[in-house]
């Protein structure tokens, strides 16, 4: 594995700033793109870590919590915040949000390749020539995933399974109790 220290310290700057403008401006909605994009940087930082599987994950999740956080930001009715529009957080927060995209595909698409014949993931020759054999398994994917990974795949599958439950729970019609029937039962 190269040297990917500058890439992380690069991303940890970009999640950095876009912490602090997701705690610093008055828009809601600028907060939860900016949280976003930390995610985002989040799981690319993984992705050069050498934790695909975690990064994809992470992608799951953060695109469910996006999903949530912008229905809920937009039927939010908050007299707190301020109500004319803060242009400077929008901008600044699309702007981060593209540079690191940008950032993102350049890093992804020009480091890390190995070189000509060599093959793409070296962790996977070892599970190749002894996954069969150690586990005998009928099927080389089944012995990787619930044989040697099979704790991380169990963390995926709850991590994923907890998400799409809490999203039903949040977005669901059927059973909310409106503030009007309270008051008046």
């Amino acid at each position: 594995m190269e040297n990917i220290a500058p890439q992380l310290y690069t991303l940890l700057v970009f999640m950095v700033i876009g912490s602090v403008v997701a705690v610093e401006t008055k828009n809601l909605l600028s907060a939860v793109i900016s949280v976003s994009a930390v995610g985002f940087a989040l799981s690319v930082a993984f992705l050069f870590m050498g934790a695909p599987d975690i990064a994809i994950t992470q992608l799951v999740v953060e695109v469910l919590v996006l999903i949530i956080l912008i229905r809920g930001t937009i039927l939010l009715d908050n007299t707190a915040v301020e109500t004319h529009g803060d242009t400077l957080a929008v901008v600044a927060s699309l702007i981060f949000f593209g540079l690191l995209l940008g950032f993102g595909a350049m890093i992804f698409g020009s480091t890390g390749f190995p070189e000509f014949g060599e093959p793409v993931m070296r962790v996977s020759r070892v599970y190749v020539q002894t996954g069969l054999p150690a586990t005998h398994a009928a099927n080389i994917v089944t012995s990787v995933i619930l044989d040697f990974r099979a704790y991380d795949t169990l963390g995926e599958a709850t991590v994923l399974f907890t998400s799409v439950i809490g999203a039903l729970a949040l977005l669901r019609k059927d059973g909310k109790v409106r503030r009007e029937e309270v008051a008046s039962a």
